[in-house]
């Protein structure tokens, strides 16, 4: 795919994100009233393995940068958490907010720029900052992300960070039809979004692109430390169809308690 760099890059995600993702998570997913029964049911089966991550949910504050659809945000709300949900797309937000009230589950939701959070009203405000699915990718400058992310924290909080797993540039061992490259490649590239391989051309060809810059391991963990935050774990988790190739990791982090 061609590559190229654009200080609008933000925006061009936006416009992919923007496109037709509500019908998306509504054929994926399926309507917001039957996702909120299986919530219901049991929301800590809905945060797999990220339930092991935090500490506890009755009245903590959740910053849920990323949070797409409300697939994580919802059964964190049904467990006592004061959530808020951080995400560029009106089209996620609408989802989110249909799947929460067929839930009855009470969350928060800013549709705006990660990186533009109004740290006037949020700084030093959430207990735990969670993101998982992969994001990374989609902010090319990962220390500016790491300082929000360490603005947004109460001193002491903790840093849940989820994403593909970086060998994942080097070979789709997650099968998302995406572009690899070499491991020590900077280059900001033009790529689908994660969920066009479901879709059939001539609608596929047409979805916007996004702007992605991919990352290193030692990338993603000194932006954390130069932050200021202390690295406290990092777990690998294997591909989803082939447990032999790494597919995800986990970094947990805090912001010291003197910060």
């Amino acid at each position: 795919m061609e590559q190229q760099t654009t200080e609008n890059y933000r925006a061009q995600n936006k416009k992919a994100w923007e496109y037709s993702a509500y019908e998306f998570w509504l054929t994926h997913s399926g309507p917001p009233a039957e996702r909120a029964k299986e919530a219901v049911e049991n929301p800590l089966a809905m945060l797999k393995q990220f339930a092991a991550y935090f500490d506890r949910y009755e009245g903590i504050r959740v910053a849920n940068l990323c949070g797409s659809c409300g697939k994580k945000a919802v059964p964190l709300a049904l467990l006592g958490a004061e959530v808020t949900v951080f995400d560029i797309s009106q089209d996620n937000q609408r989802y989110a907010m249909e799947f929460a009230k067929a839930a009855d589950a009470d969350i928060r939701y800013e549709v705006c720029d990660v990186l533009e959070i109004d740290l006037e009203r949020y700084g030093d405000y959430f207990d735990v900052v969670f993101m998982e699915g992969g994001i990374l990718h989609y902010f090319h400058d990962i220390h500016q992300f790491m300082k929000v992310c360490h603005a947004l924290l109460k001193s002491g909080g903790k840093m849940i960070c989820s994403d593909f797993h970086p060998f994942t540039k080097i070979m789709d061992f997650l099968n998302l039809e995406q572009t690899t490259m070499g491991y020590f490649d900077r280059t900001v590239f033009q790529g689908e979004m994660a969920h066009a391989r479901f879709y059939q051309e001539p609608i596929r060809s047409q979805m916007p692109k996004c702007l992605y810059r991919k990352y290193t391991i030692s990338e993603i963990i000194n932006a954390v430390i130069g932050c200021g935050f202390t690295l406290k774990r990092f777990d690998e988790h294997p591909a989803w169809d082939n447990d032999q190739v790494p597919g995800e990791f986990t970094l947990i982090a805090e912001k010291c308690l003197s910060q």
